[in-house]
């Protein structure tokens, strides 16, 4: 039983149809309960009132007769009334009044026969108007719903009487019973048309999800490499970045791929200028040996930076504060270059601006172009921060350098590219920076700084 529990709970149209069915038996079944209650007290309404107007006629028909007996004439002329046992009746009864005895049944309806109508001296209810409501037993002991009313002759001499006007209960039971019969059916139909109308909503409203179960079995398959398709909006934009994730995967695998031949290829040069060495010389030179090495280091260093930036593209879970790192590295560099008297400052940096992904890919990022600002500097290097449309950072790092050409600014993003062989560098760093800044959306660009030199200006998203 467990498995099929289970299974039934997690089945979202199982437990959408479970749902909707339950509201509408609870609906209908409270619905038919309040219209039979409404007709009900519609119909004992009904009769109370009739009773009302046979008693009315009766009270204006009764008079005190010579020898202190009721007469009444005309009597009411409802048919039922001259009928034996017809389930209408009428009775007067004369209540005891000084010596003069009570009289039950001292005058009556052809209806009753020779039978009388027993009046208790509790009534259940009272009306505005001073008649009393009773429930009693009639001939063959059926039930009776009675009114009666309480009468004092004009004449003087005359005894109190009490006018009393019964009607048999099947007279409520039957109308009653055949309007729940037609309510029940009537209802029925209705729940079956709304449960078929739920039904019919559930599997067309679910649908679209059965078409993206389709496709996810595609993708799985390899059969595609994306959700096709369009579906409802309220389904859209889950396709929408589910289809971005594919894209994204499908990015950092082709990625991951190319960079592994890259680093191949990059390691395979000095090996085989190391190994073409010994193979002419038994004894290899150190110099060789260092130089090959180092070239094999920068390279393996630069792929690994391509990759862990490819890993972490688009890394919003990650928070880091712009004016640590700043301080952090403008202090690192004050040291490397402390022979030089750099004057490196920070302007801007307020606690507020927080750089949304690895601190560790924002001091890389700010790292290289800190330390290629300080290789060109005359004197001074400034960094300045502020935020920027869309949500982003923008960050300028000036120096006082001889700067370059506007044709050649492009170039020192390009991997390898060195703008002076006599400077120390593998012309990987900005590369690297470029690569890691549009793996989180970002960019970075050059131009003229303001103290005459390089500015490089790097846009980066913020949290």
């Amino acid at each position: 039983m467990m498995p099929v529990r289970e299974g039934m709970l997690g089945s979202l149209r199982l437990r959408l149809l479970a749902g909707t069915l339950a509201w509408i038996l609870v609906s209908v079944a409270l619905a038919g309960w309040g219209l039979a209650s409404l007709f009900r007290q519609h119909i004992t309404q009904q009769l109370q009132a009739e009773l009302t107007l046979h008693l009315n006629q009766l009270t204006a028909a009764v008079n005190a007769g010579p020898d202190g007996r009721p007469v009444v004439d005309p009597p009411p002329n409802d048919p039922r009334l001259e009928q034996p046992l017809s389930g209408l009746y009428w009775q007067v009864d004369r209540l005891a009044d000084g010596g003069r005895p009570a009289m039950t049944g001292a005058a009556r309806s052809r209806s009753l026969w020779d039978q009388t109508l027993e009046v208790p001296s509790t009534p259940q209810q009272g009306a505005e108007t001073g008649d009393q409501t009773y429930d009693i037993a009639g001939p063959g002991g059926r039930g009776l719903e009675a009114v009666a009313r309480i009468l004092t002759p004009a004449e003087d001499d005359a005894a109190p009487l009490r006018l009393v006007v019964a009607a048999d209960r099947r007279v409520l039971a039957e109308p009653i019973s055949r309007f729940n019969h037609m309510l029940a059916i009537a209802l029925g139909a209705l729940a079956a048309g709304l449960t078929a109308a739920a039904v019919v909503q559930v599997v067309v409203g679910l649908r679209p999800l059965a078409r993206l179960r389709r496709q996810l079995a595609k993708q799985n398959a390899g059969d595609s490499s994306r959700i096709e398709g369009r579906f409802p909006s309220e389904i859209q934009p889950l396709v929408d970045d589910f289809n971005k994730v594919l894209a994204m995967n499908a990015e950092i695998v082709q990625r991951a791929r190319t960079q592994a031949g890259n680093l191949a290829h990059a390691v395979k040069t000095p090996l085989t200028i190391l190994a073409n060495a010994a193979t002419r010389d038994g004894s290899v030179p150190a110099s060789l040996v260092q130089e090959q090495v180092g070239m094999a280091n920068r390279q393996i260093d630069y792929h690994l930076a391509r990759a862990r930036a490819a890993a972490s593209s688009g890394a919003a879970d990650g928070r880091a504060p712009l004016q640590d790192a700043v301080q952090g590295l403008v202090r690192v560099m004050q040291r490397l270059y402390a022979q030089r008297g750099l004057r490196i400052e920070a302007a801007g940096m307020s606690p507020g601006l927080v750089f949304r992904g690895e601190q560790q890919d924002l001091q890389e990022m700010l790292g290289n172009l800190l330390d290629n600002a300080c290789k060109w500097a005359a004197s001074q290097v400034r960094i300045t921060a502020e935020p920027a449309a869309g949500g982003r950072l923008l960050l300028h790092i000036d120096d006082d350098g001889p700067g370059i050409e506007d044709h050649e600014r492009e170039r020192i993003f390009l991997r390898g590219v060195r703008m002076d062989e006599q400077l120390p560098g593998s012309g990987l760093g900005l590369d690297i920076v470029r690569d890691l800044a549009g793996t989180y959306g970002g960019d970075v660009r050059a131009g003229r700084s303001p103290l005459g030199g390089l500015r490089v200006s790097l846009w980066l998203p913020a949290a």
